[in-house]
């Protein structure tokens, strides 16, 4: 598989800039080469499908214990090109000593591989077995010869592309595990201050609420005094009513006294 040549800028001034900048304004950053990285192992995995379907068209299925025993071999395998590849590449550094001990691993790994071969061999019928030739990589939707020899292994699993896809995975891990944890900080703090913010509001509706009752406290009271004065008013005025007629009774009843003295007055002449 070809991608070509990066179209992206790989300038040494940006990553330096990158690495000053504090963690809190690199999540856009890590945000976005998440994405990109999913998507492209999103890609992968739908190949790596595709072919596996080709495959069944063109392949008996295996029964389930003829399965755990293909997956065994496939595992081997892996390792065997795994470590084979490491180990020339510790003895190309002068790391003799190392490269030794990762050859007898493959050594005895080999030897585990033929034993499980032989068992695969006898749990499925010949024809069958002859039409296992090709699986396809989980790592990097490479097709692999399943009776692939150490070299062609080693040439697979310490290829370039296989590589990197192992750390394009690795990578796209490290970022939803850090995305996901800044994540739940910002939510915390977004939380938080909206927490903050609903006991703001709640302190000045409450401190709204006592200014209104208050206010109507004001109101009530102004009432109460505007009845007491007209009651006061009307009383007062009832009062000033009554003597006035009080006394324009007194000033009849001194006439009609006055006339009726007169009367005797002018009888007794």
């Amino acid at each position: 598989m070809d991608l070509g040549n990066c179209l992206f800028i790989h300038d040494p001034a940006h990553k330096a800039d990158y690495r000053k900048e504090p963690d809190t304004k690199k999540f856009q950053y890590e945000l976005d080469a998440l994405e990109h990285l999913e998507a492209f192992i999103r890609d992968c995995d739908q190949r790596t499908d595709v072919a596996k379907a080709k495959l069944r068209e063109t392949q008996e299925e295996l029964t389930d214990e003829a399965s755990q025993k293909a997956e065994h071999i496939n595992q081997l395998s892996e390792q065997i090109g795994t470590k084979l590849a490491k180990a020339e590449q510790l003895g190309a550094d002068g790391h003799v000593e190392e490269s030794l001990k990762l050859m007898k691993e493959v050594e005895e790994l080999n030897l585990e591989k033929a034993k499980s071969e032989a068992d695969l061999r006898t749990a499925i019928p010949t024809s069958t077995y002859q039409q296992q030739k090709l699986r396809v990589c989980e790592v990097c939707s490479a097709y692999l010869g399943v009776h692939d020899n150490d070299r062609r292994l080693a040439d697979h699993f310490g290829g370039k592309l296989h590589l990197g896809f192992i750390e394009i995975r690795q990578k796209l891990d490290e970022l939803r595990q850090y995305v996901n944890e800044n994540h739940i900080v910002r939510r915390r703090r977004f939380e938080g201050y909206n927490r903050s913010l609903f006991i703001t509001v709640e302190e000045r509706r409450e401190k709204e609420r006592i200014r209104e009752r208050g206010r109507e406290l004001e109101k009530n009271e102004r009432r109460q005094k505007s009845r007491s004065h007209s009651r006061s008013r009307s009383r007062s005025h009832s009062r000033r009513h009554s003597r006035h007629r009080n006394g324009k009774h007194s000033h009849r009843s001194r006439k009609r006294h006055h006339r009726s003295s007169n009367r005797k007055s002018e009888d007794r002449h």
